[in-house]
């Protein structure tokens, strides 16, 4: 939503996340493009206990409800090429301001090994305390790597 920490609170109202899908493509078997409530269904929902650390120095321990990135990965059947998991963040200027700002390069782009994306830890959650994922917390799902 933009730079300042204060940007997600400000803005995260504007984000629509109804419909929302990911796009699974890339060295798999079964690439798909599944909807929020589908994908929801492709693992065992839980509930998970983890410590968020923060670069800025604070940390939170968060209940995290979601299911293993393993369960999804499997069922999209990685080639035996495939070494790495890469996630491309949404980048919608109209509905995240700041994302006009030229100080990142959107949209945001991270990685994984395949090691650490199997990992049974690596989860894929969507939602916290009990609650759906607030659209300031990463809605409608994040990944969470302990």
């Amino acid at each position: 939503f933009g730079t300042d920490k204060a940007d997600p609170v400000k803005r995260a109202h504007t984000l629509k996340t109804d419909p929302w899908s990911v796009e699974i493509e890339g060295l798999v078997k079964k690439p798909a493009r599944v909807n929020l409530e589908d994908l929801m269904q492709w693992g065992a929902m839980e509930e998970r206990i983890y410590r968020l650390r923060c670069v800025e120095g604070w940390s939170m321990v968060i209940p995290w409800v979601g299911y293993s990135m393993a369960d999804l990965i499997r069922r999209v059947e990685p080639l035996p090429g495939a070494k790495f998991v890469e996630f491309v963040t949404q980048a919608d200027p109209k509905t995240m301001p700041g994302l006009r700002s030229s100080v990142i390069d959107w949209p945001y782009v991270e990685g994984l090994r395949m090691d650490e994306a199997m990992h049974p830890l690596t989860l894929l959650a969507f939602g916290m305390y009990g609650e759906v994922m607030p659209k300031q917390n990463g809605a409608p799902l994040r990944l969470v790597v302990p």
